[in-house]
This record gives structure tokens, sequence and C-alpha cells, in this order.
């Protein structure tokens, strides 16, 4: 028999008392953890007998079992969300109510599942128990607070909003890659071996570099990746909404500084969120703490001021990411994001601080072929070196890397050497590279529909690649494309 929801709620209500007459609350977790397991076993151990003597049959040990993880996993986890949480192919899980629930896997289409409860009342009460075990401050779900943004175990997203919507709406997202290398990543067709050299190097000759794209693309893997290129005795800091980078967990830097903004209690105090602490409010602490870079996982708002101020002030290879969709809208999203830091903020002195602060804009881009039967591919598509001032008062950028120009691959490969090649070479980059037109990419990225790259060549038919008629590319010296 399936577990039974109302009866494993009660029995998590009831562990719950046990806990707290227990004075639960003054021990660590896994203290806590460890005796409600015993009180778990009890509690089912009552009920089954119980059981047993009204209905003539003793459940299972099978049944007593799946009562019990049930019933840990709405105490100390996260409910009926914990099987989708611990599919490491799952990527992607939308709660738009209680029974309206869909998950995406890797290289999958969106599919619908089982409820994640049986009311929205449940589902908000499990919410709010999710924020109550949170380990970043006071974050709290209710009318007065309707939005709730964490991280759960195992370092996911999670995103909910209630009150301002019909029913609860959440959003979790997984990054499948947790710890990889540039190296990782030429192994996953995201950079070839010679764009890896090229932002390896960047790193060491302390660039300073913004990561954009879309959700979901593999800004926060790439940033990681880059981090990891940072000689391990530098003390660093990162700073973001939630935990997602665990550079000072992952053992690859030996002086990480992790810094998490904290929301607000539900107060408001002249006009903002009572306790709140932005990412642009740590920034000044930050810079106090005697380190060599900064690291913000994502610039949302107005902190991109204060950000792009640590790039032009401070020692050189600080790292960010940004939302947006082409990598030639990067700087007016940044001078949007400055116009909400003040009255003061021009567009003009926004481009002159993106053009002081940043040395490179890397975009990473996604082509989601699952609804014709084909995979997601994620990698960069760009990069742009920030050239100063143009002569418009923008910042002029260099295409560095990007989508071949004769459309046979969407991927960056070399276009125009940077005017900072020296700096490169001096950090170890072989400039040599930059002479293959096609980069090091083992063969063209395989698409079932194909037409020609963003920035190719235009009015061409999509013609899928390895289908009759279709012309294969040739790269220079011969070989097949």
């Amino acid at each position: 028999m399936a577990v039974d929801a109302d009866v494993a709620r009660e029995l998590k209500r009831q562990v719950a008392a046990d806990l707290y007459e227990q004075g639960a609350a003054a021990v660590d977790e896994a203290t806590r953890r460890q005796r409600g397991r015993a009180l778990i076993a009890d509690a089912v151990a009552r009920w089954s007998d119980a059981y047993a003597v009204a209905h003539g049959v003793s459940p299972t040990r099978e049944q007593d079992r799946e009562l019990a993880d049930t019933v840990y996993d709405l105490l100390f986890r996260a409910g009926r969300l914990q099987p989708y949480l611990d599919d490491p192919e799952i990527e992607n899980i939308l709660v738009n109510g209680c029974d309206d629930v869909w998950v995406s896997r890797a290289h999958q289409p969106l599919r619908q599942v089982p409820p994640v409860a049986d009311s929205d009342e449940e589902l908000v009460e499990l919410l709010q128990d999710l924020a109550r075990r949170h380990g970043g401050g006071e974050r709290s779900l209710s009318t007065s607070s309707p939005t709730l943004a964490l991280r759960l175990e195992g370092g996911m997203r999670l995103q909910a909003l209630t009150g301002v919507t019909p029913r609860p709406y959440v959003a979790i997202r997984r990054h499948r890659v947790a710890k990889a290398t540039l190296g990782d990543l030429v192994a996953m067709g995201s950079v070839d071996s010679t764009l890896a050299a090229f932002l390896a190097s960047a790193i060491r000759a302390r660039k300073n570099v913004m990561i954009t794209g879309t959700q979901g693309v593999g800004k926060t893997s790439l940033l990681r990746a880059m981090a990891a290129e940072i000689p391990p005795e530098e003390r660093i800091g990162t700073l973001e909404t939630e935990f997602e980078l665990w550079l000072h967990e992952l053992g690859q830097l030996r002086q990480v500084v992790p810094m998490e903004a904290r929301e607000g209690n539900g107060e408001r105090v002249d006009g903002r969120a009572a306790g709140e602490l932005t990412i642009g409010e740590l920034i000044p602490a930050a810079l106090r703490m005697t380190l060599s870079r900064i690291i913000v996982g994502e610039v949302r708002s107005a902190e991109v001021v204060p950000m792009l101020r640590v790039m032009t002030n401070g020692e050189g290879g600080s790292m960010c990411t940004l939302h947006a969709r082409t990598p030639h809208m990067v700087v007016d999203r940044i001078a949007e994001l400055c116009l909400e830091y003040g009255s003061q903020m021009t567009d003009a002195l926004a481009y002159r601080l993106t053009a002081n602060a940043l040395d490179f804009i890397v975009h990473v881009t996604m082509i989601d072929e699952t609804p014709v039967g084909g995979r997601r591919h994620r990698f960069v598509s760009h990069v742009l070196e920030v050239a100063g001032l143009g002569e418009s008062g923008r910042p002029a950028l260099n295409t560095v890397f990007g989508p071949a120009p004769d459309g046979s691959e969407p991927r960056a490969v070399p276009q125009t050497p940077p005017a900072c090649l020296d700096d490169l070479r001096r950090a170890g980059f072989d400039a040599a590279l930059l002479g293959n037109p096609y980069g090091t990419w083992g063969a063209p990225l395989h698409l079932r529909v194909h037409g020609g790259a963003p920035g190719g060549p235009a009015g061409g038919v999509p013609v899928p690649r390895g289908v009759p008629g279709a012309v294969p590319v040739r790269r220079q010296g011969g070989s097949s494309r």
C-alpha cells in the first residue's frame, strides 16, 4: 500500500512535539536528526501496532520503512519534493500549485509528475518548514513576506511565491556540474582547448570578467571552473544571494571568505525590510577583508555599481555573472542596472564605469533541441574584449571569439586578437592558438537543425546535419568539418 499522507503528517507533528520537549532545538543538527530517527521509529512502530489491531493485518517491514522515510523527509528534508531533489538527472522542478508539478531532466523536455502535497496549504507549510531550517538568516513565506529564496541541501536553489499569485508557485534549479574545471568543460563540449587556455590565462593575468547569458545556460558552472584557475594561495571573497558557487567548500582555494545576503524579517522600516542585508551592502565590508579578488555570483540590481567600482579600483581578476539574452545587449543591461543606483547615475557614467572596469564579457548560449528529439547544448558562443570608450561614448567591444562567420560552428572560435594579448602571453597563453579560425574543436557541433550560427550568414535554409544532400564544411588544410 502507498504511504498515507495524512498519517505521515500526523506522525511528523508528534515527533516534532517530542523533539521540542526534549530540547532538541538546542543541539546541533546532526544530533537532532539522530534523535529524530529514533523517535520516528518508535512512532511508526506504535502506529503499525494500532493498524494491525484495527485491520487484522500488520503492515510489512517495507511499508513501515517507507512511512518512516516519508516522516523523516517531512521533518528534516523537503517532504514529497525530496525524491525529485535526490534524482541527479533532474535539472528543474516547477510547481504551479500542489497538484501541477513538472520536472525536466538532462536532455529531456518538461514532463508532469504526481502532486507534491494534498493541498496548497500543505505545500505552503512545507515551504515554511524549509525556510525555518534554512541556515542563512531570517527567511519566511507569509502574506507579509510573499517571496522566498533559499538554498536546499546539495546546493539547489528554490524560489517561491504565494499571496501575490493565485496559488503557491515554486521553481527549484539544480547545478548539475557541482565541481568542474575548464578541462571538464572541454570534455563536455562547452569550450574547446583553445578557449579554455585563453580563459585560464585571463584569470592568471588578473583580467576582470563578466559572464553573461540567460537562465540555466551554465553561467555559474563556467564561473566556478574559471575560479579554479585562481592561484590557490590567494585570498578571495564570494558574495551571493544564496550560496551556489561553494568555492569555500570545494577545496581548490585555501582562503575563501563566503558572504551570503540576508533577507528581511517582513517588517518594513523606512521603506525596506528590517534586517535585510544586500550584496551591494556587503561589498564595502568585503573590501576590508584584505581580499585579492571579489566574485559576485549574480549581479541583479544596483549592486552592479559597487561591483564595477571594485573592478576599477582593485587589483583586477574579479568576476561576476549577469543575465542577458545576447552578448551585445550586455552594455545596455549594465546601464539599466546602474540607473537603479540613484538619481546621480546617468547613461554616460554607466558606460564609463563599464569601460573602465571590465576587460572581457564571456557569453554562454544554449541551443535546446529536446523538442525535436535532440539534446540541450550549452557552450560559450562569444568572448568580447571591452576596449575602452568608443567614439559614441559607449564601451567599444572587440570580438575575440565568436561563432564561425560562415555559420558552420555556433560555438566560440578565434576571430580577433585582443589588445591585451601581451598580458595573456605573460600569463602563459600561446598566441599561436588564435591562428586557427575553427579553434580546436574536433568536429562541428552536432545539431539536428542547422541553419547558421547567430551572427552568421542570413537567408540559408535550415539543413539537418548528416542527411543526404548536406554539404560538409571543410577546415583549412582540407580536413572535413
